[in-house]
């Protein structure tokens, strides 16, 4: 299995004070299923709703920011986050540890609209890879969720490619293959040409 981190486009992460309590939280999809996204140039990605399992709620899983894990803001197992999984996705909801000056901090940038995205990391255990015209397609069928995070910015442009390359190792071969095979045709094409 490997580790990996993926982002959720369409998050669409609130923060809310219940009047009553004064408690705040942050709520929000960390994962949209069949939401396809271009991790890069050529590699794209969906997860399947069976890819995270229904009984997810009882699972031990953190929520972060930013994948930092010094940056905890909930837990399930603490009952600090609650996770349900829905049609659309996966949705959370963090309680905010008030005692917390980062966790305020990071609630205030939500609710002024500079956060806003999720992401997830994971282990994956099964998917499903199929080429297309633009390039490779996974879908995620199963996975093993260890956090969710509220985002700055999206993992993947940079920081996600190294951590792919064993999945990549097709598409790569591939472009290897091609640009061996360009090669070899001009070079005999320019000893044909030398050749006379």
């Amino acid at each position: 299995m490997e580790k990996r981190t993926s982002l959720t486009k369409t998050a669409d992460f609130r923060a809310a004070t219940e009047d009553d309590s004064g408690k705040k939280y942050l709520s929000g999809y960390f994962i949209r299923f069949n939401d396809e996204t271009e991790l890069y140039r050529g590699q794209f990605e969906t997860v399947a709703p069976e890819a995270i399992p229904d009984d997810i709620a009882d699972h031990d899983i953190r929520a972060l920011f930013d994948h930092d894990t010094g940056k905890v803001l909930g837990r399930t197992s603490a009952g600090t986050m609650t996770l349900r999984k829905d049609d659309k996705g996966l949705f959370g909801t963090v309680e905010i540890n008030d005692d917390d000056p980062e966790a305020l901090s990071i609630y205030a940038k939500v609710k002024r609209g500079d956060v806003s995205q999720a992401s997830f990391g994971f282990y994956i255990r099964d998917q499903k890879v199929e080429k297309r015209d633009d390039g490779w397609h996974n879908t995620l069928t199963d996975v093993d969720l260890f956090e969710v995070s509220v985002v700055a910015f999206p993992a993947y442009e940079t920081t996600e490619i190294g951590a792919r390359s064993r999945d990549n190792e097709h598409a790569e071969e591939e472009a290897f293959n091609e640009r061996k095979h360009k090669i070899v045709e001009e070079l005999k094409e320019k000893w044909k040409i030398q050749s006379f």
